[in-house]
């Protein structure tokens, strides 16, 4: 399909080629040396490589599984068996999707989704050309969340990259800021969702 390739045959050798950093990892949970979990969460530790989207690929179908496995960080999760067509329609909308993101970003500062526009620079945000009052840690999560649409964070992981890892701050803290941010969003309420059993995403417009 016109894609390079790296192939890796344990987790040992995935994680030491990471630093060829490819634009996408197809992860394996069950292998050799180092399963695919402790490679992911390894990867999302790495400062030079922690954005690159991992999709996992597995047998593993348990649900137990699927939220370990998006709890790590993984930006999907693919249960075999699957055709080879789905397989690339996924690959596809994830690249797309980090494209997409990376385009937003350098828009200005500017996040726009139909008439919901964030406006990272002046700190403001706009639903049908009203202002919305943020504070900055609600204005923070919205921004972390809407940056990467589609991509499922878990509590632990917005409160680390929003409040740092210096603080002491309970994980129910992000539900109350979500909430109120739900409610500040009027019909733009449903663009955050809740993955039960993991965290929150910014849903991905298509």
């Amino acid at each position: 399909e016109g894609f390079d390739v790296i192939s890796a045959y344990d987790g040992e050798s995935a994680l030491n080629k990471v630093a060829e950093n490819p634009d996408l990892i197809v992860l394996d949970i069950m292998m050799p040396k180092m399963d695919g979990f402790e490679v992911c969460k390894k990867i999302r530790n790495l400062e030079n490589y922690k954005d690159i989207p991992v999709i996992f690929l597995t047998a593993k179908s348990s649900e137990i599984d699927e939220i370990k496995g998006l709890n790590l960080g993984a930006d999907d999760y693919i249960k075999k068996p699957i055709s080879p067509k789905k397989l690339l329609a996924r690959v596809k909308s994830n690249l797309r999707r980090t494209v997409e993101t990376a385009d937003s970003l350098e828009s200005d500062g500017i996040i726009k989704i139909g008439n919901l526009i964030i406006d990272r620079s002046q700190f403001k945000v706009y639903v049908d050309g009203n202002e919305l009052i943020l504070p900055k840690k609600e204005f923070e999560v919205l921004v972390f969340l809407a940056r990467s649409p589609g991509k499922v964070f878990s509590r632990e992981s917005i409160l680390r990259d929003v409040w740092g890892s210096n603080i002491y701050v309970v994980e129910r803290t992000i539900d109350v800021h979500i909430r109120k941010i739900r409610e500040k969003l009027d019909k733009f309420a449903d663009m955050i969702e809740t993955v039960k059993g993991v965290g929150y995403r910014f849903k991905s417009v298509e």
